[in-house]
């Protein structure tokens, strides 16, 4: 119920604040995907805040207002209780929301809002910035107030930006472990991303693959392990593994081209309690640059792009240094249509380099991947059986991606797979089919996510849906991947007696028999009509 105030209030927002930018000349500007996401940003350190001092200082906790208590705190005092509260959020009285709300009336407002931000930015430096792969720091916060061109109109926009944030009250989903960008990044993104979205068009993962991708996973308690995301986009992969693994028992990795996904990113980790690994947050290109090549991870999550035009440097990744990363070999460009060059084999492959010994990873592939007969595609299926580290897979229904029709499966990989065993499993046929927008959405229930889940762990081997094989099996049916290949052909066998045989071929003939004869008169009436045409000459 939280989970579903929350969405609904965030999305309320979202158009709020859209509207405001409409109002003031930004409407799907290039920076209106910023503007929000920082007036997001903002409000959530406020409340998350809000929540962690209350939970350190039983005085804040039981104030009627707690703003008002703690302002006649002794900086003494004030400091004591940022220290009570570790490695977290710090902000001083006079970066608090409400500080700002009283004070919108006066001159030049959109200067105090800006210093504001700009303060907090400086505060909170040291753990919040997020590195670029050549070691530039990303800020945390830019001037709202500079993507309005007209000066006179600064103050009045910083107002408009303000006054929705003060009616809305996140304070208690910080109680749950959740997502928070998923919403705005699901809800924003199809504005974004429309008529292709540029050359690294994003696309949000559904929390039933998320899901999925996790608990199949996470099968039993680990501790002081390592999570790699190559892909990480906003970090709905990552969000939903460290969760069920445990915020202070893994330490996340990642890497996205982009700026803005990187940034989302970085404010999941804060908001969700993950500190502790914002240094290795690295906005960059994985495959030409990658951050973290030389370390091996335990677990690895993707949902890598599928199809993207990376010619300008593919001959840069076919050197000796990428030999044992791609060994498989790289795409060739295509003579036609570049941006469907086939990077997600490289991402495969990336991840298979990446794993350590024992490591664990569950990746999203295009359905193609899993029965394709020939190139590179073949080659590192066949690896992935020739090194027993393949632990399943899942063919999605279609349309579990509201934004690309594609069909979907998920790669499980384990490098420790001692049983041999593999799960197959074909869930095409569950879930929902709903109108979203213009598009149809396949929409897993509860009951579904957890039948998926279920049946890996147990490998259960169920009629028409999952099946379990050995390595040898999928090298005797040339490396498919796919379960439908592997279940068994049932005829079905109608027992009958010997007169009921005899009376079924009486029937037979008989109806033969009238057939013949209505072909036989049908003859006769063409040869009739035949006959009787005459030849006529026009005068």
């Amino acid at each position: 119920m939280v989970e579903q105030i929350f969405t609904q209030q965030t999305k309320h927002l979202i158009d709020t604040l859209k509207t405001t930018c409409a109002n003031y000349g930004l409407g799907n500007d290039g920076n209106e995907f910023k503007i929000i996401t920082q007036a997001f940003l903002y409000k959530f350190l406020n409340d998350k805040f809000t929540h962690q001092a209350k939970a350190v200082d039983p005085k804040l906790a039981q104030a009627n207002n707690w703003e008002e208590t703690v302002q006649n705190y002794t900086p003494e005092e004030y400091e004591m209780l940022l220290l009570k509260m570790g490695a977290s959020i710090k902000l001083k009285p006079q970066h608090y929301l409400s500080y700002l709300f009283n004070r919108q009336g006066e001159d030049d407002f959109h200067k105090l809002f800006d210093d504001t931000l700009r303060d907090i930015a400086d505060l909170n430096s040291s753990i919040f910035s997020v590195q670029t792969g050549g070691g530039a720091k990303i800020q945390l916060f830019d001037e709202i107030s500079q993507f309005v061109h007209d000066p006179s109109q600064r103050d009045a926009f910083c107002r408009a930006i303000i006054n929705p944030l003060v009616n809305i009250n996140f304070e208690n989903i910080y109680q749950q472990k959740y997502d928070f960008f998923s919403t705005i990044f699901e809800y924003m993104i199809k504005d974004y991303n429309k008529d292709g979205g540029g050359k690294y068009a994003e696309y949000y993962t559904p929390h039933a693959v998320a899901k999925v991708m996790a608990e199949v996973m996470i099968d039993r308690e680990f501790r002081n392990v390592t999570v790699y995301d190559p892909s990480a986009g906003s970090g709905t992969l990552l969000m939903n593994i460290a969760h069920t693994i445990g915020e202070d028992k893994c330490i996340i990795y990642s890497q996205d081209i982009s700026q803005k996904s990187s940034n989302l990113l970085r404010l999941n980790l804060i908001l969700n309690d993950l500190n502790h690994s914002i240094a290795n947050i690295i906005q960059g290109d994985t495959m030409m640059r990658p951050a973290h090549r030389d370390k091996k991870f335990d677990f690895i999550v993707s949902n890598p792009p599928f199809k993207l035009d990376f010619s300008e440097y593919r001959d840069d990744l076919d050197s000796k240094i990428n030999h044992d990363r791609f060994f498989a070999g790289i795409p060739k460009t295509p003579k036609k249509d570049v941006d469907k060059m086939a990077i997600y084999l490289l991402f495969i492959q990336h991840i298979m380099y990446s794993l350590s010994d024992t490591g664990r990873a569950a990746i999203v592939v295009p359905t193609g991947f899993i029965t394709a007969q020939s190139g590179i595609e073949k080659k590192i299926r066949q690896t992935m059986i020739e090194q027993k580290m393949l632990k399943g897979v899942v063919s999605m229904p279609s349309n579990i991606f509201a934004t690309t029709g594609t069909n979907v499966s998920i790669l499980f990989l384990d490098k420790a797979n001692t049983t041999g065993k593999v799960v197959l499993m074909d869930s095409s046929k569950l879930g929902q089919t709903i109108k979203d927008g213009k598009n149809q959405k396949t929409i897993l229930s509860a009951d579904d996510e957890q039948q998926i889940i279920d049946s890996f762990r147990t490998q259960t081997a169920i009629e028409d849906f999952s099946v379990v094989v050995s390595f040898d099996e999928i090298a005797e049916k040339n490396y498919s991947f796919s379960a439908g290949q592997y279940f068994d052909i049932k005829i079905e066998y109608t027992d009958i007696t010997p007169a009921e045989f005899s009376q079924k071929m009486q029937n037979y003939k008989t109806n033969l028999a009238n057939y013949f004869q209505e072909s036989k008169e049908l003859e006769n009436q063409i040869f009739s009509q035949l006959d009787n045409l005459k030849y006529e000459k026009e005068e």
